[in-house]
């Protein structure tokens, strides 16, 4: 596929999807959902990708969905697109390999919904949060209402929703939406370093740990617990031997 708004980067195993459409601040159209949709099923079967950041181009990670394209859309226009980006933000959330959102600026509505697809996030010291879908008379629709509130919590997620209120990234910490600040300058060889980080630990563990804590969120903790020990057994005989004869022999691990 030919990407006209998305670039990828391949630095160490480390793959940088860059949103480039800073003319409108990066607002995501359809476009943006049926080129990340695709993007996504190469970056998941490319072996030389182990860990994804997601970042935007210029003043915003992605300020939000386009406006201009949605103003005219009827009711089931509007559902529709919602599900489109639902359903790719789903794919973010799902695929195997960890995900991380380098926020360079603002994420707003849509771009927030984007952020918090990701597995976790880093922020620029300058980045803006919010969902301010009421100030048009909307709510969020790419699942903000509900990866917010399970990510901070109902009350202070149902204040940010109600109010449109647009927070900085010392607030974002403080809620949890965001796990770490850094400066401008420094936001993407952090993401990177940490990205790195990641990269060098056992890979078949690394997607193991996303898909049972997210799979265990769905289900009872027992059921939960009971996942985590077939996953568990099965890296035995796998890299996790290989991992554990590396520790007892002082040695790197060959993965």
């Amino acid at each position: 596929m030919d990407y006209t708004i998305l670039k990828l980067s391949i630095e160490e195993r480390i793959g940088i999807i860059t949103i480039s459409r800073p003319q409108a601040l990066n607002a995501l159209n359809s476009t943006f959902f049926h080129e990340m949709d695709s993007l996504l099923d190469e970056v998941e079967s490319n072996k030389d990708i182990d860990v994804v950041i997601i970042t935007g181009e210029g003043k915003a990670f992605a300020a939000g969905a386009d406006i201009a394209e949605m103003c005219d859309m009827k009711q089931q226009e509007g559902s529709e697109f919602s599900h489109l980006g639902q359903a790719v933000f789903a794919k973010i959330e799902n695929i195997s390999k960890p995900v991380i959102a380098a926020v360079n600026g603002f994420a707003l509505g849509g771009g927030c919904e984007l952020a918090m697809s990701c597995d976790f996030r880093i922020a620029s010291s300058k980045a803006k949060f919010g969902q301010p879908e009421v100030n048009l008379g909307l709510i969020p629709g790419y699942a903000g209402t509900q990866r917010l509130s399970r990510l901070i919590g109902l009350a202070d997620a149902l204040y940010l929703l109600f109010t449109a209120d647009i927070i900085d990234a010392n607030e974002a910490l403080r809620l949890k939406l965001v796990q770490k600040i850094v400066e401008p300058e420094e936001l993407l060889p952090e993401t990177l370093a940490l990205a790195k980080k990641i990269a060098s630990k056992g890979p078949d563990a690394v997607k193991l740990i996303k898909k049972v804590t997210r799979e265990g969120l769905l289900k009872s903790f027992a059921e939960g617990c009971e996942l985590e020990s077939e996953k568990f057994g099965s890296l035995f005989e796998k890299q996790g031997a290989e991992g554990m004869k590396a520790f007892l022999e002082k040695r790197k691990p060959v993965w």
